[in-house]
């Protein structure tokens, strides 16, 4: 498990660059090379990684069962790309707030739960084995809700639209590959 966090640590300074310009309008943003419907593809030459990434269609927030408001940063689905990594992506997940202590994020496709492992303000699928099929369910599915609890007790549903994922899979690969 730490080799894998600590290669998401090091794209994470990547991500929170495109995160931000992602945040202001993707359109601003140099690194952004495609869009497909619901999601943006991004590269970066150094380090050289690709990603598609997506924000939520819908959020909602609830506290000791009751619906809640609650600041929240980024709120970002990823599938990530750099030479020498999986071949078919890295899934993760940044819910805009600190994850609950030792708690996991829950990951529903097509009635599918997969679960991720939290640390900080992000979530992973276990193993590359868990990231190769979530890959496939994601390819197959037309949204995925993630359920996640945050460090101060809110729950958090998060709704992405999975349109053009597979698009993006495709032109991250290729960007990430130099082609």
């Amino acid at each position: 498990m730490i080799g894998r966090i600590g290669r998401n640590a090091i794209c994470a300074g990547a991500i929170l660059a495109a995160t931000g310009a992602w945040a202001q309008t993707a359109n601003e943003s140099k690194n952004r090379v495609a869009v497909n419907a619901d999601w943006s593809v991004f590269a970066a030459s150094n380090p050289k990684e690709c990603w598609g990434v997506s924000s939520p269609k819908s959020s909602v927030n609830t506290r000791g069962g009751k619906p809640t408001q609650v600041n929240r940063g980024d709120i970002l689905l990823f599938v990530t790309f750099r030479p020498g990594g999986l071949p078919g992506g890295e899934i993760s997940f940044t819910g805009g707030y600190p994850f609950a202590p030792k708690s996991t994020a829950t990951l529903e496709i097509n009635g599918n739960k997969y679960e991720l492992f939290t640390e900080g303000d992000w979530a992973w699928p276990r193993t590359p084995a868990d990231d190769s099929g979530l890959l496939d369910a994601l390819k197959k599915g037309s949204e995925a809700v993630i359920t996640a609890h945050s460090a101060r007790g809110t729950q958090t549903v998060d709704t992405f639209s999975l349109s053009g994922f597979t698009a993006t899979l495709d032109d991250a690969q290729k960007h990430c590959a130099g082609k």
